[in-house]
């Protein structure tokens, strides 16, 4: 049995990490690059697939493609890597997948060739838990939120950096030149990641049973339920049809990458403020008052006369999901024993995964048949009511400003 708790021995032998800020600051670097593979080509990517395509519905079927295969392989990437004992062979095997889809999907002519583009991107994006699991182990248990509010502001900086980048790009090349730099991008990733240390742990034999008691655990599938969606919002406004509206008022490819740079700058501050106030206020009233915030986001994108108030909209979802997402992450995990730590981020992965893959796929039928804005209506009351189903949960939990710090036993792997 592997007990979860400030007692357990791996808290004193990650102390102990030799060039401990060396190699963080590996993965620190890995993580700019990863996001850039990734977000590269993002602010024009639904408008190029509409070049392809007139179908709003399509539009929405071959973004989702993307989220599809995260659910598809996180669950089973997170059990693979708690059976081996080690994440890096599968990290490195990550960025060079994704870097095949985002050449594929630069080269393709027509849907078929951009579903298997963002379907590669999709496996690719599977790689997010085990970074997440390997840099935490570089900082001690109690600290697991602020070291994913590192990881999320560090990919958050690359996704504005290169979002900004996506409209002069596209100027210079056309659409595929994003494409080819976000390959490279990811190639550079693996590259940084080969030197970075991971502490080995021993090969374990999971047990269906014990997978199952895990991810049915609810300080495990509480966070990846809301988890799923602040994607599925994600996906059907900032990543989905937010920049196709844009560019139904007259927005260019380059006030589009500054439309996304805008909610990623205002995401990266979220996040850093996350990391500040979580221990004042505690982590479940803060993500209550972040899911209030994009139902207000989302809400003035519907009303939006003008550009300038979607960017106006645009602060308010990336500031919020900055806040509610890398403190429902470290909840997600804190409790949980470092054998077992793989296999539960890969199910609270997996949850997200889901709402990535609902939010492009539910969110272009609706458009389709009711239009875009009143998709975002929709959408952002959906949030405002899981805002107050977190506020009840949190309420019936007793432990609103407590930050989840109860111990729970940890998964018996056997």
């Amino acid at each position: 049995m592997h007990r979860s708790g400030t007692d357990s021995p791996v808290s004193a032998s990650r102390t102990a990490i030799p060039y401990r800020q060396f190699h963080v600051g590996l993965f620190v670097l890995a993580q700019f690059l990863y996001a850039v593979a990734n977000y590269a080509y993002s602010p024009t990517l639904p408008l190029f697939v509409q070049s392809k395509t007139g179908n709003l519905s399509l539009v929405g079927i071959t973004l989702s493609m993307y989220g599809l295969w995260q659910m598809i392989i996180r669950l089973p990437l997170g059990i693979a890597t708690d059976r081996a004992g080690w994440c890096k062979p599968f990290i490195v095997a990550g960025f060079a997948l994704a870097a095949l889809g985002a050449w594929l999907t630069g080269q393709a002519h027509d849907i078929t060739g951009l579903m298997v583009g963002r379907s590669l991107s999709g496996v690719a994006a599977g790689i997010f838990g085990p970074i997440l699991v390997v840099f935490s182990g570089l900082f001690l248990p109690h600290q697991s939120v602020q070291s994913f509010t590192i990881l999320t502001a560090v990919g958050a900086v690359g996704i504005m950096t290169s979002t900004l980048a996506t409209g002069f790009l596209n100027e210079m090349g056309g659409y595929s030149l994003a494409f080819y730099v976000a390959a490279g991008a990811a190639v550079l990733a693996a590259l940084f990641v080969l030197p970075a240390y991971e502490r080995r742990r021993p090969r374990q034999r999971v047990s269906a049973r014990s997978v199952l008691s895990l991810i049915t655990r609810r300080d495990v599938l509480i966070p990846a339920l809301f988890c799923a969606a602040l994607q599925y919002t994600a996906a059907a406004t900032t990543y989905g049809f937010l920049p196709i509206l844009a560019g139904q008022m007259g927005a260019t490819g380059v006030t589009l990458s500054v439309l996304m740079s805008t909610q990623v700058g205002l995401l990266t501050l979220g996040s850093v403020t996350a990391g500040l106030v979580v221990k004042r206020i505690g982590d479940r009233r803060l993500v209550a008052l972040g899911l209030v915030m994009l139902s207000a986001g989302v809400g003035l994108a519907t009303v939006a006369p003008t550009i300038w108030m979607l960017f106006v909209a645009q602060c308010f979802i990336g500031f919020s999901w900055g806040t509610c997402y890398p403190v429902i992450t470290g909840m997600s995990i804190k409790q949980v024993a470092d054998v077992g730590r793989n296999t539960a981020m890969g199910a609270f992965q997996m949850g997200c995964s889901v709402g990535v893959f609902a939010g492009s796929w539910i969110s272009g039928m609706v458009a389709d048949r009711l239009g875009i804005r009143p998709m975002f209506g929709l959408t952002g009351i959906g949030v405002l009511f899981l805002a107050i189903l977190w506020t009840f949960r949190s309420t019936d939990a007793g432990s609103a400003g407590s930050g989840g710090s109860e111990s729970l036993p940890a998964l018996e792997y056997r």
